[in-house]
């Protein structure tokens, strides 16, 4: 069972995010993430069924709201298609968890609200239930009760994700104020 919005535990609102993790490797570009036939078409609802199923197939299938996605190095590499971060957030995907990013697949997921957390020496297996405390930059892996340290977000990214993204942030701001 996944809790993706537990009480919040830091002052800027972020909740710490639990739930079941979906493990894949290194280099997942965004072709694979949402393939380019899908990407014509904003409807989230399409979007999401078809989220990596050039990877995993069954993917769609078995991601729960508040599900945790877990890779390598170079997530989200390949072109700069908002697509790829909007079909695993319309998935229910609560946060994504790799070693490293690519840069635009990075901004693109603040930009619309999909929290991210780079934690370069993971080696998280999805073995049990994963904790993420975005603000902190802590990714716990309840099976085996090993932290790991991910980079924390600058303080625009987290008052970013915390209005669900770029354009709830601007509307309500105007302006970048943090």
């Amino acid at each position: 069972m996944t809790t993706p919005h537990p009480e919040p535990a830091s002052p800027s609102g972020l909740a710490v995010l639990t739930g079941r993790a979906h493990v894949y490797g290194d280099n997942i570009d965004t072709d694979r993430i949402i393939p380019g036939k899908y990407t014509k078409t904003l409807q989230l609802d399409e979007l999401a069924r078809h989220v990596l199923e050039d990877l995993d197939p069954d993917f769609s299938r078995r991601v729960q709201p508040g599900d945790l996605l877990v890779a390598g190095r170079n997530f989200g590499c390949g072109s700069s298609r908002e697509q790829a971060p909007l079909a695993l957030k319309a998935a229910g995907v609560a946060v994504v968890v790799a070693r490293s990013f690519a840069r635009l697949f990075f901004r693109n997921a603040i930009n619309i609200g999909l929290p991210l957390a780079e934690a370069p020496d993971h080696a998280l297996t999805g073995a049990g239930p994963l904790s993420v405390d975005l603000e902190a930059g802590l990714v716990t892996d309840h099976a085996t009760g090993r932290t790991y340290a991910a980079t924390r977000l600058p303080a625009v990214m987290v008052a970013i994700l915390r209005e669900g993204g770029l354009v709830n942030y601007l509307v309500k701001h105007g302006d970048y104020r943090f």
